[in-house]
């Protein structure tokens, strides 16, 4: 061999390891750029599949080789996935044929021995079995065990019709890649993990959503001279918030709107909870229609009424010779049974509510109500001006037990709109962290008053212009009342 010769030999060997360095970093660097965009895809398997042949790909560009595929395998090892080179026509096959592909020759040797196969010529190798009906023909193979620890997780096959195509150090390289593919599977697998317990998840919340509207009423009563109308948007797929509007005994009717501390499904929980304690215990006399006046409801009722509440306790926040209706002061009651159901039975969870529970006459338009330290009610006039505000008249309920309640006394005018509302409206928040505060929802109800309705739907429209795109931090939730005409005899 001549200089010459000699010289180009040498050209070539450094060419071949200066390829297989370069192999060596771009072959990770690939891999680790498709497993951060994995990471980042909301679509992990439909990823994972890109991020295999791509890796595929990179692997037979770098090494030379004529074709290549992955066998994905489960814990079990059976087959669950193939992945071919571009230049291999598409494998359609169900998993007992792709289970076959790895039946015999140089793949089930990996998968039973979970060693590098290096095969350099095929026809000195007894490893190797051509598969059936296929025209190309490899004279040098490379099979690559993907390991977690002891358990096969794939196997990259590499193939070339050029004997002594593929070496030791080619396989090195491979191992390397392989490493970094269980990296990838590894990952996928704990994101199809993910995705399948978040779907669960997904479910279970939307059973509790569709659960916790059903809480709420299905249809708000219609009477001659009253409109109601509400509001609710939930912050999150299960809220804490509530309203509700109920019969009553002697045709009164309840009105609640009350906000759970907390949000989510601990909240939501209670919410379910405070509502039927409050429709229980203040005589509730119909559910959806249905009318009920069993023994047990009667004799509950009788005990409630045997507990009086003290006269002096109720107190008219405008000037009246009216008398006190009694029957509507009994309903109440049911916040001081509340309380102390929760404080006693649920005291040691920290749960509370902030709730507002009237009783109106429809037909005098005497409201009767406690605030139990929740955001002020308003009564506005037809004109939009506030006319009276409903402080809080005691403590949030499920606090401590045998807290005291004032009980107070008002009346609606005709033309007259009661408001009330969660903090979720005067706490919401612009992208900016701007609140939206109760003097911005004043004065956007300062504007004549067409109905309840259309103050709800004027308010919600101001509070999500001024929360943008921001996301939403706390349930939403409003209920308004218009007396519109005289009282009917």
């Amino acid at each position: 061999m001549g200089d010459r010769d000699q010289s180009l030999k040498y050209d070539d060997e450094e060419l071949e390891s200066l390829r297989q360095d370069v192999a060596a970093n771009v072959l990770p660097r690939k891999l680790l750029e498709t497993l951060v965009a994995m990471a980042r895809s909301s679509k992990s398997h439909e990823m994972l599949d890109a991020t295999l042949q791509q890796t595929l790909n990179v692997s037979t560009e770098l090494t030379r080789a004529e074709e290549g595929s992955i066998f994905l395998l489960d814990p079990c090892g059976r087959v669950t996935n193939c992945i071919l080179s571009p230049t291999e026509p598409p494998l359609k096959a169900n998993s007992d044929q792709l289970d076959q592909a790895l039946e015999g020759g140089l793949a089930s040797w990996v998968k039973q021995t979970q060693k590098i196969g290096l095969i350099t010529d095929t026809e000195r190798d007894q490893r190797w079995i051509a598969p059936n009906q296929q025209q190309y023909t490899a004279r040098s193979v490379l099979a690559i065990p993907i390991l977690k620890g002891e358990e096969l997780l794939g196997i990259v096959s590499l193939l070339h019709s050029r004997p002594h195509h593929f070496s030791q150090q080619t396989a090195d390289l491979m191992q390397l890649a392989a490493d970094q593919i269980s990296l990838v599977l590894q990952n996928a697998r704990l994101y199809a993990e993910l995705d399948r317990r978040r779907a669960l998840l997904n479910q279970e919340l939307e059973k509790g959503q569709y659960i916790q509207r059903n809480f709420l009423p299905e249809s708000l009563p219609e009477l001659p001279n009253l409109e109601i109308a509400s509001y609710f948007k939930p912050a999150r797929m299960v809220a804490g918030d509530f309203y509700d509007v109920f019969d009553l005994p002697d045709n009164q009717v309840g009105l609640v709107i009350a906000d759970v501390c907390d949000k989510g499904v601990g909240a939501a929980l209670f919410m379910a909870l405070f509502r039927s304690l409050i429709r229980i215990f203040s005589g509730q006399t119909q559910l959806e229609g249905l009318s009920f006046h069993s023994e047990f409801t009667s004799v509950l009722l009788d005990k409630l009424s045997s507990v009086p509440i003290p006269l002096e306790a109720v107190t008219f926040a405008q000037k009246s010779e009216r008398q006190p209706n009694h029957s509507q002061i009994n309903a109440l009651k049911a916040i001081r049974l509340t309380n102390n159901y929760i404080a006693l039975n649920h005291g040691d969870l920290g749960m509370f509510a902030t709730l507002f529970f009237g009783v109106l006459d429809p037909k005098t338009s005497l409201l009767t109500y406690i605030n139990a330290g929740h955001d002020p009610l308003f009564i506005l006039q037809d004109n939009g001006q506030v006319k009276e505000v409903l402080n809080s008249t005691g403590p949030a309920l499920g606090l401590l037990p045998n807290l005291k309640f004032r009980i107070r006394q008002t009346y609606l005018d005709v033309g007259d709109l009661l408001f009330g509302y969660t903090d979720g409206v005067t706490e919401a928040r612009s992208q900016g962290g701007t609140l939206f505060t109760e003097k911005r929802l004043l004065t956007v109800l300062e504007t004549e008053v067409t109905s309840a309705q259309a103050v709800l739907d004027r308010v919600a429209a101001e509070v999500l212009a001024h929360t943008g795109t921001a996301s939403q931090f706390d349930d939403i939730t409003m209920l308004a009342v218009r007396r519109k005409s005289f009282s009917v005899t």
